[in-house]
């Protein structure tokens, strides 16, 4: 509203006229006084001195138009900043992501982005379970699974599932499980992420129902990249993302246990602002999700009968 008291003003002042000013508004001449007489007394002072044919500044009125120019010279400045903002990425932005995959693609897609875009300056923030966006100050979130029910903007990056996995020496040991009670007596490499019962593997419905299984095992940890290793090395069966496992499946190192049971865990980007959305927000989620599209290792597993026995 001050803004366009500030214009109007200075659009009468130049003109000098209340009817040149109303035609340029689509108001008459007695509408513009009027409006004029509504800012007067909203600053209380007088700001023009009017004659039947013309208007002129008064003492205070050249020092209100004075300022008006000034502050309406700055208003645009900042508009077109900001404008240039919307359109070319720059200044700080903050990411949060898990450790496995922000050590294996978001610094890999950051890295390539800086040369790019040098005026973005970007914090990687890495931890074992989600951070809230707000309260941690994190502009993009890279989220798996469910997002959870909140305002929050979420785009899809990679369609991705989780599968039961171990390496061909413990199957050979421990024997293959043929089903999903056979966890039980199975040792069970448990991550101890996010906030749900760890010891407790949840998969997609099957049959109409909501299978799952209560783990256990001698080993467990917070470090997905830890976890895999250990799996690598024969020490159980783990539930790992296909993003993570899918080199190793096609090199036979691990091999795929009850396919059937499964965790749909999409890869999504999860931010705060859905209006506005700042270029720097907005252009690093477009080259993210290319990278992970042309990303090899990323691409879902198509699993022969061979890496099924």
């Amino acid at each position: 509203m001050m803004d366009a008291d500030l214009g109007f003003f200075v659009l009468l002042a130049r003109n000098e006229s209340f009817t040149a000013t109303g035609r340029e508004l689509g108001l008459t001449a007695s509408a513009v006084s009027r409006r004029l007489a509504r800012l007067e007394d909203r600053l209380g002072v007088r700001l023009l001195n009017r004659t039947t044919r013309r208007v002129s500044l008064t003492g205070e009125g050249e020092v209100y138009f004075a300022e008006a120019v000034r502050l309406l010279a700055e208003i645009e400045a900042l508009e077109h900043s900001l404008g240039k903002t919307r359109d070319l990425p720059s200044g700080l932005l903050r990411i949060n992501a898990t450790l496995g995959f922000g050590r294996a693609y978001l610094a890999p897609a950051i890295s390539s982005f800086r040369r790019l875009y040098p005026d973005v300056e970007i914090q990687l923030v890495l931890s074992d379970a989600a951070l809230n966006l707000v309260e941690a100050g994190i502009d993009l979130g890279i989220r798996f699974g469910i997002p959870p029910a909140t305002r929050m903007v979420t785009r899809l990056l990679q369609r991705n599932r989780r599968f039961l996995c171990a390496a061909p020496a413990y199957l050979e040991q421990h024997g293959v499980p043929r089903a999903l009670a056979d966890l039980q007596r199975h040792d069970c490499i448990v991550l101890r992420q996010d906030y749900d019962a760890y010891d407790i593997w949840r998969f997609d419905e099957l049959d109409g129902e909501l299978p799952h299984s209560k783990v256990s095992g001698n080993l467990s940890t917070n470090d997905g990249e830890i976890a895999l290793g250990w799996a690598l090395d024969g020490h159980g069966i783990m539930l790992r993302s296909e993003w993570d496992i899918a080199r190793h499946v096609r090199d036979g190192r691990l091999k795929v246990v009850l396919p059937h049971y499964l965790q749909t865990a999409n890869i999504a980007a999860v931010y705060p602002e859905r209006h506005n959305l700042s270029a720097k927000v907005r252009v690093f989620v477009d080259y993210l999700a290319n990278e992970i599209r042309q990303a090899a290792a990323i691409t879902p597993l198509r699993l022969t009968a061979a890496q099924l026995r």
